[in-house]
């Protein structure tokens, strides 16, 4: 039973961990905007392009997801989730990479490039295009694996061309998550 306990508080995120939960909790009566905070061992992740279920979904242990919606059309979220094992969390990244490298439809294309961040990490951008030439609307996120875990920071709104500077509040705050990420992930295992 003990054993079970421990395990269990092993592979929990407690409440309040997440960057973005202080400002979930306070009452906003705009209607234009809202938060929703899950921690729903299934959901999915959020950069999932193609929408695709099961992705990063295999030897989850744990998860925890803030949405920020604004109207008509800006969003930001943050999402941790534990694994097993490196390895798992390693394979979810890699398949979230070939998803993102393989996922067109229409005029919305995404690419992945390598950031150095904790042990790997990507950045992954959404855009849409139209004439071949890139329109208003996109994705922006930030995904680092740092032992068994995986941070992700999106923000989505009306982009045009994707720069650098895109990803500019992602990571700041995935720095500010891996500074205190530690304490729910098992680190010590990680080779990196």
């Amino acid at each position: 039973m003990l054993i079970s306990l421990a395990l269990a508080a092993a592979v929990s995120i407690p409440n309040g961990f997440l960057l973005y939960e202080k400002a979930a909790s306070i009452k906003d009566d705009d209607p234009e905007t809202s938060w929703s905070v899950s921690g729903k061992k299934t959901a999915p992740l959020v950069v999932d392009p193609c929408e695709r279920p099961k992705l990063g979904q295999s030897g989850r242990t744990a998860a925890k997801t803030i949405v920020y919606t604004a109207v008509p059309d800006y969003s930001k979220s943050e999402q941790v989730v534990l694994y097993a094992s490196e390895a798992a969390a390693r394979r979810a990244l890699s398949d979230l990479r070939a998803a993102a490298t393989a996922c067109r439809t229409g005029g919305y294309r995404y690419a992945v490039a390598p950031l150095a961040l904790g042990d790997e990490a990507v950045t992954v951008s959404g855009q849409s295009y139209q004439g071949g030439k890139p329109a208003i609307g996109g994705e922006r996120a930030v995904v680092v694996r740092r032992a068994d875990a995986l941070v992700l920071y999106t923000r989505a709104g009306e982009w045009g061309r994707p720069a650098k500077a895109d990803y500019r509040e992602q990571i700041k705050d995935a720095r500010r998550m891996l500074a205190k990420l530690c304490t729910v992930a098992r680190c010590e295992m990680s080779r990196s």
